[in-house]
Order: C-alpha cells, then structure tokens, then sequence
C-alpha cells in the first residue's frame, strides 16, 4: 500500500459542494477514501457523490454558520469511524476592519470556528480509537500576511490558526495531526468574488485586475482548485504522520514571509 493510499479511511469534508472543498473530495476519494461531504447547497452535493468513485459516500447538506442546525448531525457523525476532517467555510465579505460592524464577525466566527471546534469534538473520540486522525484547516495566507481590505476575515483567519496550532500539540500524542492549508490565488468563486470587487472600486476590468495580481505571484498565473487538494491531500495521508501544527501556503510562491 502506498504511503498516500487512503484506502479504508473515512473522510469528512466541509464546503465540498465547490471550490477547492469540491476538488479535495474528489481527490481523497480517487485515493481511495470514503467521504462525507458537508455544504450547504444540497444539489451540488448530490452531483458531487454521484460523480465519486470507490463509495459508498454520503453527505449532509448544512449552513456551517447555522449552529444548532450543525448540531443535529453530530450525533450521526458521531457513530461514523472518522479518520480525516477538513474544515473549510467560505470566506468572510472584504471592506476595512475600522467600518466592520459586530455582526458581520459573527456570522464567520460560527462558520469558521464554531464549526470546526464542534466537528474536532465529535471527531476526535473515533480518531483516537483508530490512532489514526487528520485534521486540515483550509485557511488563508492572510495568517502570515494579513491582506489589506479583509478585515474581518484576517481576524477570524487569525483565531483559526492559533485554535489549530493549539490543537496539534494536545492532539499530537494521539496520533492526530492538525495542520493548516494556506491558499493564495486559486480560481475560485471567492476569488472571482474578490476580483470583482476590487474592479468595481478601481474602475478597473476584472481582466486587468487579474494581471495584476498576477504579478504579484513568482508562478505567474492563478492556481487551480486541484493543486490545492493535492497539498491537503498529502497532509492527511500516512506520508504526513510526522508533518503537525503546520502552516502549509500552496500559493505560488507569493506569501513574501517564511
């Protein structure tokens, strides 16, 4: 068996339903995991199961934001052999941190780290019955290098890294990891979101605020959703049991911090 064969494994998967949540879905079941996805659109879901290979898969369509609505799977969660978790939400909107009102913290906060921590909670137990767990956080450079104009999601990005780093050395004894994939520039919708905006207040094209970004980037040109599971599918994969409490950028090299 190959030391990034996930055969056997059971994977839940958050924000699956897109993105870069779709494309690691996709690539943990080629390798050979069972995955439970969890989003909020119930159609892309179905799509996404139908197209999975080596199943039986299955999925639970929930707001992460919601959290009592969250809640009431846990149980369901609880009586399944989790071995991989990834937690992933959508990003907060962008603007200033200074005109951020309380309440658009709140709505991310239950996402991101409400979220996660109740899902590390029902989780756990199984992973540590099994010594085998993998935990990815799918982050955000801005935990290195905060990005002007995303306050609010430079914050709870922020709490999300320390939550993890604290969670990898309580975990680690176990034989559970927790680590962080940090995406750049990868075509998503967020980033087309982010693109938009960004024209919209330079009168700019979306087109020429793309070139520009571009330039920020040594690869010099946007990832793509695949390239960011891969890297997370590496982190949960036997290949990665000493790999914890890491930061991961699959950004092209465009994080100008180590």
């Amino acid at each position: 068996m190959s030391s990034w064969d996930l055969q056997g494994k059971t994977a839940v998967v958050c924000g699956a339903s897109q993105g870069i949540g779709f494309a690691t879905a996709k690539l943990l079941a080629e390798r050979g995991a069972r995955v439970i996805a969890l989003a909020r659109n119930e159609d892309n879901l179905k799509s996404l199961i139908a197209s999975l290979s080596k199943g039986p898969h299955k999925y639970f369509a929930v707001d992460l934001a919601d959290t009592e609505s969250l809640k009431k799977i846990l149980p369901s969660l609880a009586q399944e052999q989790i071995h991989i978790l990834v937690n992933n939400a959508g990003g907060p909107k962008g603007g200033p941190l200074l005109e951020a009102s309380i309440e658009e913290f709140e709505a991310p906060l239950r996402a991101h780290l409400v979220a996660a921590h109740l899902l590390v909670q029902t989780v756990v137990p199984s992973m540590k019955a099994s010594k085998y767990g993998r935990i990815v956080n799918i982050i955000s450079t801005s935990v290195k290098n905060p990005i002007p104009g995303l306050g609010v999601s430079n914050t709870i990005r922020g709490a999300m890294a320390n939550w993890s780093k604290t969670l990898a050395g309580e975990l680690g004894p176990y034989g559970i990891t927790v680590n962080n994939m940090l995406p750049g520039y990868i075509r998503t919708g967020r980033i087309e979101s982010l693109m938009g905006s960004a024209a919209q207040k330079s009168g700019s094209t979306v087109d020429q605020v793309e070139e520009q970004w571009i330039k920020t980037i040594p690869a010099g040109r946007i990832g793509d959703p695949a390239e960011a599971a891969e890297g997370i599918a590496f982190l949960v994969s036997p290949a990665a049991s000493y790999i914890n409490g890491i930061n991961l950028p699959v950004d092209g090299g465009r994080t100008p911090s180590l």
